[in-house]
C-alpha cells in the first residue's frame, strides 16, 4: 500500500482558512491528507504546537498566514516567520527533516493557490517517506521541553520587536544576527533538555552523555554547570569513581 502522509495545517482565520474554504466551494481538487486547525492568526502558532504535531504522529506541518502587509493584526504573520523558524531549528535538532515544516502565505481569494500548496507539500512528503518521529522521540520531547524555556520563548516572541525597535539596551540587531543568537539559544536549551531527559533515567557521566548526544564533552560539562546552578541536576561523586549526574525531580526527589 502506497504511503500517504498525514499533514496538520494551522491556518489563520482571516486569509489562509478562508482560502481553504474557497478551494472547497470552488471544488478545486487537492489531496485529502491535510487536517486543518483554524487559528485567529499565524503569529499565534506556538512553535511547541509544531513539535507536538510530530510527537502525535504527523508527517508534516503546514502553517498558513496572510501575505506580508495584509495581516489582520498588522504584524502577526511577520512574528509567525520568526516563530516557525525556531520550530524548524528545534525539529532539525531533534533529527526530523526541516522540510517537513512549511510556512506559506495564502490570501482569502487564493483558493487555487491553497490547493496547489497542499498538492505540492503532499508530494514532497511522499518522497521523504514516513516521519521518523518514533525513532527520534527523545529528541522531540527534548525540543518540546526546550521550547518551554523562558529565554527561548522570550526570544521567539520578541524577535520582530528586537529587529525593529532594539533590545532592552537600545541595541538593534539585523535579522541575520538575531537568528544566529536565537539558533544558538535553541541549540543550548535543546542540549540541556536532552541532558535532563537522559539523566532522569539514571545516573550518567559526562562521557556517556557526550557519546549518547554526539556533543563534545566540554560542552556537555558547560551545560552541567548551568543546570547545577539552576538546581535541576545533582552530582554523585563516589570516591575513586567518575562523577555521575541525575536529574532533580520536582519536589527535590531524585
Amino acid at each position: 500500500m502506497a504511503f500517504e502522509p498525514r499533514i496538520v495545517g494551522f491556518l489563520c482565520n482571516w486569509c489562509s482558512y478562508a482560502g481553504a474554504d474557497l478551494a472547497g466551494v470552488s471544488r478545486f481538487q487537492y489531496p485529502w491528507n491535510i487536517r486543518i486547525v483554524r487559528v485567529m492568526c499565524s503569529g499565534r502558532v506556538d512553535p511547541m504546537l509544531v513539535v507536538e504535531a510530530f510527537i502525535q504522529g504527523a508527517d508534516g506541518v503546514l502553517v498558513g498566514g496572510c501575505h506580508p502587509g495584509d495581516c489582520h493584526y498588522m504584524t502577526g504573520n511577520l512574528q509567525a516567520s520568526y516563530k516557525i523558524g525556531v520550530a524548524e531549528k528545534l525539529v532539525e535538532l531533534a533529527g526530523i527533516d526541516p522540510r517537513r515544516v512549511r510556512l506559506e502565505w495564502v490570501s482569502a481569494s487564493e483558493g487555487q493557490r491553497f490547493a496547489d500548496l497542499v498538492r505540492d507539500f503532499t508530494e514532497v512528503l511522499r518522497k521523504l517517506g514516513p516521519s521518523n518521529a518514533r525513532e527520534r522521540m527523545d529528541g522531540l520531547v527534548a525540543a518540546r521541553t526546550a521550547l518551554g524555556d523562558f529565554r527561548l520563548r522570550a526570544l521567539a516572541s520578541n524577535e520582530l520587536k528586537i529587529v525593529e525597535e532594539g533590545n532592552a539596551y537600545g541595541e538593534r540587531l539585523s535579522k541575520e544576527k538575531l537568528m544566529e543568537v536565537v539558533h544558538t539559544a535553541a541549540r543550548e536549551e535543546f542540549e540541556r533538555a536532552m541532558i535532563l531527559l537522559l539523566a532522569r533515567r539514571g545516573n550518567i557521566s559526562v562521557k556517556d552523555l557526550s557519546k549518547r548526544m554526539n556533543v563534545p564533552a566540554d560542552r556537555v560539562l558547560e551545560h552541567i554547570v548551568v543546570l547545577r546552578q539552576k538546581s535541576l541536576i545533582s552530582m554523585d561523586h563516589p570516591e575513586g569513581f567518575t562523577p555521575t549526574y541525575r536529574t532533580i525531580e520536582i519536589g527535590g526527589e531524585q
